[in-house]
């Protein structure tokens, strides 16, 4: 199993600043995804000491990895307002908002996450860029619409509930944010190709996702960063 499964990693400016204090790194990051890879995003929630959610919902179970203010609609590519977002607030998290124009993802608890990618390793399935809490594994996809994932997993015999479907409407935090469950970063880092980043489509990861989600417990309806 991956080495990396379970690492603690640093916010990515190379001196282990915790993100909570307002590292310059968040900004940076939050703009180079809009400006370069044209990604819309928005601050998330911030974590609070106790690794509790500033949504003060007592029953959060995604501290710091969602939306609160401004709401998920306002998430955008504009350089201009994330500079504005990120100076206002450097300590929040970074949110992608998926679908549309920008990667949707699919994402299963940490150890299926790892046991997948291995798997695709394996038998040549080409991911693209796959992002980690030490809790869950996300694997960024080409944009679906709930048609096209309702074709995918009419085929599929059984679809494990621990794995998730992050589509229109849907987000996932971005490194090198900092949540309840700890630090976000890269298994797998983007990479471009004619100057947009290379998506696999969901088809082609989907069967060994729904696989190595079968091993990994039943979550129910909570889902957890």
């Amino acid at each position: 199993m991956r080495e990396i499964l379970g690492e603690r990693r640093t916010n990515g400016n190379g001196n282990g600043k915790d993100g909570r204090d307002g590292d310059p790194a968040l900004r940076r990051a939050a703009l180079r995804y809009a400006r370069h890879r044209h990604w819309p995003v928005l601050p998330g929630a911030a974590v609070l000491e106790d690794s509790g959610c500033a949504c003060e919902r007592p029953d959060c179970v995604v501290p710091g990895a969602h939306p609160a203010d401004p709401p998920l609609l306002a998430a955008t590519a504009d350089p201009a307002m994330v500079a504005w977002w990120w100076t206002e607030r450097p300590a929040a998290p970074i949110v992608l908002a998926t679908g549309g124009r920008a990667p949707c993802a699919m994402s299963l608890p940490a150890l299926a996450g790892a046991r997948a990618l291995d798997a695709c390793d394996r038998l040549g399935v080409a991911t693209g860029p796959v992002l980690a809490t030490p809790t869950r594994w996300m694997f960024l996809v080409e944009p679906y619409d709930l048609p096209e994932l309702g074709e995918l997993l009419v085929e599929q015999e059984h679809v494990p509930s621990s794995l998730r479907f992050h589509g229109e409407g849907g987000y996932v935090p971005l490194p090198p944010s900092r949540t309840g469950a700890g630090d976000v970063w890269w298994v797998r880092e983007p990479r471009s190709a004619g100057g947009r980043v290379t998506l696999p489509r969901a088809a082609g990861l989907l069967d060994v996702l729904v696989a190595a989600g079968l091993t990994a417990p039943d979550q129910g309806s909570r889902l957890a960063y």
